[in-house]
């Protein structure tokens, strides 16, 4: 199986379309309906990368992005933040708290596919670097 992506999504329907769309491309997807749901699977799941809303139910999307940095088990997971909020403070909201990406809502399937893609790849990147880093 592929790379496990966490999905936190509260709308039944997009979190539908997210799932068919990245299970279609190989990737096991977990999926929660609010912020708490999403946070405890982030901890026992270890995803490879978090899809995750802003507006949900209980804790918003900013909040748990900030508290999923804040934790040294879940600090160096990869967060996409997918959100019908399209306004500028949003967006650099969204990457303060630590998100690695941001995509506005409605999104393409084939778009969403993408930056998944290039949010893994920069991990990996990542990665090797710190490995090279740590020998040097």
């Amino acid at each position: 199986m592929g790379k496990k992506i966490l999905v936190i999504e509260d709308d039944a329907i997009a979190l539908r379309l997210i799932e068919y769309t990245l299970c279609k491309e190989g990737y096991e997807v977990l999926l929660a309906k609010d912020g708490r749901e999403g946070m405890s699977k982030a901890r026992s799941e270890e995803p490879d990368l978090i899809i995750l809303d802003i507006m949900l139910p209980g804790i918003d999307g900013f909040e748990v992005c900030y508290r999923l940095r804040s934790e040294p088990q879940t600090a160096h997971l990869p967060i996409l933040m997918l959100s019908g909020k399209a306004q500028e403070i949003d967006k650099a909201t969204g990457l303060k708290v630590g998100a690695d990406d941001y995509v506005t809502k409605p999104v393409a399937p084939r778009e969403l596919v993408i930056r998944v893609k290039a949010v893994l790849e920069k991990k990996v990147a990542d990665k090797l670097l710190a490995e090279k880093r740590k020998r040097a």
